[in-house]
Order: structure tokens, then C-alpha cells, then sequence
């Protein structure tokens, strides 16, 4: 098996199982970095010992674990339009943003929004990549808010989002017919809490291209030619809903179907959604 086949079977049953990284390294006596470079692809040929004692932290046999996700997944609905994949962006499509975390910061450390919120985009690019951990990144806030108490910025951020109740029946209508991802730029170990808590439907998604994992984040190139990849679909035949504009133009130019979602109106936004996956006839 290919070391990308394998990173994503291993993320997909680790997701259903509802485990994070950190519970299943934990269970399976694996480092963190081990385990998100086999999710990734990075380790080219993990020992067999390594992976049986993932199979095995996560109740399945090995062959249960490299089944979980088949190579050439069937084929479901096609729309009209030729959409087969429908991947969601996370962060103003399925939560409304986080911006109150910024308010209740605020209030802990006395230094004001403003400055949170700059700081804190000084530094979200690097945590979306991977680059930088979210230990670090809290030191590093704390440390340039002039506050000596510990910041929890994964604590904030889950507390200050908001699902988005209609697009979380779209998404769960979505996986029904068309298989189903998740594309976006976001925080180590965010996902797997959000499905955890929540706050993000659960379904069986077919691709989640995490950026802290892929190493990428939208609207870079790579990070649609590596979504395309794991879609196991043309990009002729792959949906973006996003709330990004520059990140939708970015798709298009790989030749995605792209729809902008405004959380302002989310209604009229699912009634596109819904319009553009009318199924072919």
C-alpha cells in the first residue's frame, strides 16, 4: 500500500473512532510526530509493528484498518453540473467565526481586541501549517499580550464558535449522495474536537485535508492539487462551498466547481448549495 493510501485510511478510522492524535498516540505508544507524518504520507514505509499497534489501539484487526477507506471509492450521485465531490470549508461555513474569543481574551489579559486579533493573525498562517504547535503559539501569545497568565487559545475558540444548524443538515444531506470532505485551514487537533463536541457534523467524510497536517493551507496551489488527490476525483468533478472568495479563485483556476457561502445569509446559501447538487437526470 502507498504511504498517502495508508495516512488517509489511518486518519479516517482514527475520526470514526473518535479519537484525536493525542488519544490515539497515547493508546498506541506512538510519538505525536509519528503520527501525524504516517496521516500525512510523510513516513514511507511505517513497520508492520507500528501499524498493527495502531489497528489495535483503534479496535480493528490490520486488516480492518487498511480497508477502512478503499482506494477507489464507488462512485455516488453526479449533479448536473458533473459534481461527484463536495468538500466544506470549516471556518465560516459550518461555525460562525471565533471573533468573540477575541472579546473574552480581552477581558483576561486587559490588552485590547484589536491588538489580540493582530497578533493573533501574526501567527495563525505558521499554526495552520503545522509549523509552529499550539504550545508554542499560547506561549507566544501570552508572551506578546504582556500576561503571565497560560492561554488556551483551543479553549477560547471552542467556546466563542457557533454551529451553523442549516449547514449541517446540508452536509449530512450531502454525504447521503455525494461523498464528502473537508478542506481547510485550521489548528493541530482542532478537527478531530470539533467532530468530537459536535460542533461540526459527524459523517463518514470521505477526504479531510487538515492544513496543520498536509503542511498546506488555501489558497496555495498545493493544497488543491493535494485535496484533488485525495478526493480520488477529477477536478472537473469537485465541489468547493467556501467563505473565501481568494480561496475559491484559487480552486477554480485547478478546475474546481466553487459557490461562496455568506453566513450572513446562510439560508439563501444552502438553497444554492441544494440547486448546484441537482442530481443529473
Amino acid at each position: 500500500m502507498d504511504e498517502e493510501g495508508l495516512g488517509q485510511r489511518l486518519q479516517l478510522a482514527r475520526v470514526k473512532a473518535g479519537m484525536t492524535q493525542q488519544t490515539l498516540c497515547q493508546k498506541a505508544g506512538l510519538s505525536y510526530s509519528t503520527l501525524t507524518k504516517i496521516e500525512r504520507g510523510a513516513i514511507k514505509s511505517p513497520s508492520i509493528f507500528t501499524i498493527q499497534n495502531i489497528a489495535t489501539a483503534l479496535g480493528l484487526s490490520l486488516d480492518q484498518l487498511l480497508g477502512v477507506a478503499p482506494a477507489r471509492p464507488r462512485p455516488r450521485q453526479r449533479s448536473k453540473s458533473g459534481v461527484t465531490f463536495v468538500y466544506f470549508d470549516i471556518n465560516g461555513c459550518l461555525v460562525r467565526f471565533f471573533h468573540r474569543a477575541f472579546t473574552r481574551l480581552s477581558q483576561q489579559t486587559g490588552a485590547s481586541a484589536d491588538i489580540i486579533e493582530t497578533t493573533f493573525w501574526h501567527y495563525n498562517d505558521r499554526v495552520c501549517r503545522g509549523e509552529m504547535t499550539m504550545a508554542a503559539f499560547n506561549r507566544k501569545l501570552a508572551s506578546d499580550l504582556h500576561t503571565a497568565e497560560p492561554i488556551d487559545w483551543q479553549a477560547y475558540y471552542m467556546d466563542a464558535i457557533e454551529p451553523i444548524p442549516a449547514m449541517h443538515k446540508m452536509v449530512q444531506w450531502t454525504a447521503q449522495h455525494y461523498r464528502v470532505g473537508l478542506l481547510t485551514n485550521i489548528m493541530p487537533g482542532f478537527v478531530d474536537v470539533l467532530i468530537q463536541k459536535g460542533l461540526i457534523p459527524n459523517v463518514p467524510y470521505d477526504a479531510i485535508v487538515d492544513s496543520s497536517e498536509v503542511g498546506l493551507i488555501k489558497p496555495e496551489s498545493r493544497m488543491y492539487t493535494q485535496a484533488t488527490l485525495k478526493a480520488h476525483s477529477p477536478a472537473s468533478e469537485i465541489l468547493l462551498v467556501d467563505d473565501s472568495r481568494i480561496n475559491l479563485m484559487a480552486a477554480e483556476k485547478h478546475g474546481w466547481h466553487v459557490l461562496w457561502f455568506d453566513d450572513y445569509r446562510a439560508e439563501e446559501s444552502v438553497a444554492r448549495i441544494k440547486s448546484a447538487l441537482e442530481f443529473a437526470q
